[in-house]
């Protein structure tokens, strides 16, 4: 019996690292969890009210809502005047209107995406409209940008509140803040920041992240809880920190939810490759090797070969055996006849699944644990 995203919020909070790390799939409820945890950080009665704004704050938080605040007027009647619209909130009026961050917004934009691309925010920074500046007669103006660039700027204008932030609060000394309206706030949390995005600028954010991260200095207190559906976003977070807490989200079929510590990346804990693995292995063990687990094998070796750059998966086979191992698989993994086969392997074939697994992991660099 699983726990529910209360329970699971709860396990991230009563945890003292700095970073915590989670790895789930689109639809494992990692949007859910942000806000189960929001709510349990800063319940209902201490959350933001038109008084007390920011100062109220113990979570920050970057996820689908924080996008939501974020939507386009897109003038449907003249087709002219494209505008993305900005909802009324503490975060923008504080980092654009009181620290006046929006340059610094506009240049890191322009990294992710084309320095030619410009924002132009309103005076009241309630609009922001765009434009693609060519130095030329070929600029255009009032343009809509694609869904990946929007998200790259609404993770821009969170990545420069985020830098003032830890700025602000890695200053020991309360009464020398510029501002004491971030005293209370405990945690960061974000959810896939990487939605829409290309893998050149998911590095690029993963890297900026973590430097940023990095920089908050741990007598502040301030800890990070990061989600993701991305492999490659996860391990250059999970190598970029030292200490941290990492693990993987699963939904259960009770509609419950697991929270599993992984003890390293993508390519020890969690890919795809793993499981494929796994799945054979528990088979040897058990002696319930089928003839499935031939074309599971075959799989696997496709993908070490792509990986490694082999032109064909055969290639991996053992030296003088290749042409007996393919028949073999190709036989059992693609046999179209509905007679010819009994279900249960020789023994002998099992013993192929068996050597042909050890010899895969044995000499193509596979990660063992100690």
């Amino acid at each position: 019996m699983g726990k529910n995203l209360i329970e699971i919020a709860q396990q991230l909070k009563d945890n003292d690292k700095k970073v915590q790390l989670i790895y789930a799939f689109n639809g494992s409820g990692k949007t859910r969890l942000s806000r189960e945890f929001r709510l349990l950080a800063a319940p209902k009665s201490d959350l933001e009210t038109e008084e007390n704004g920011l100062a109220s704050k113990k979570i920050i938080y970057y996820n689908a809502f924080t996008e939501d605040l974020f939507y386009w007027d897109n003038d449907l009647v003249n087709d002219v005047e494209l505008k993305l619209k900005v909802h009324p909130n503490s975060f923008t009026e504080w980092v654009l209107n009181e620290q006046g961050q929006d340059q610094n917004v506009i240049s890191h934009f322009q990294n992710y995406t084309n320095r030619a691309l410009t924002p132009r925010f309103s005076p009241d920074f309630t609009e922001v409209t765009f434009s693609f500046e060519q130095g030329n007669e070929s600029s255009s103006h009032n343009i809509k940008i694609s869904k990946g660039e929007e998200s790259s700027f609404v993770w821009s204008i969170f990545y420069s509140l985020l830098d003032q932030v830890i700025d602000i609060l890695n200053v020991p000394d309360l009464t020398e803040r510029e501002t004491d309206k971030l005293n209370q706030l405990e945690y960061v949390f974000i959810d896939d920041p990487v939605t829409s995005l290309d893998d050149n600028n998911l590095i690029q954010l993963a890297v900026d992240l973590a430097q940023l991260i990095k920089r908050s200095d741990s007598e502040s207190g301030l800890k990070f809880i990061i989600t993701t559906h991305n492999p490659t976003f996860y391990n250059v977070l999970h190598n970029e920190f030292n200490k941290k807490t990492c693990y993987m989200l699963d939904r259960q079929e009770d509609g419950t939810f697991e929270l599993q510590e992984k003890p390293g990346d993508s390519n020890k804990s969690f890919s795809y490759h793993l499981h494929l693995k796994k799945t054979i292995e528990d088979a040897i063990v058990s002696n319930q090797v089928q003839r499935y687990h031939f074309m599971l094998l075959r799989n696997l070796y496709e993908k070490t070969a792509s990986f490694l750059g082999f032109p064909k998966w055969s290639e991996l086979l053992p030296d003088n055996k290749e042409a007996y191992y393919n028949r073999i698989i190709q036989f059992t993994s693609h046999s179209t006849l509905v007679n010819e086969i009994v279900a249960e392997p020789s023994p002998q074939e099992k013993q192929t699944v068996k050597l042909l697994l050890e010899h895969l992991t044995s000499n193509y660099s596979f990660w063992k644990e100690v």
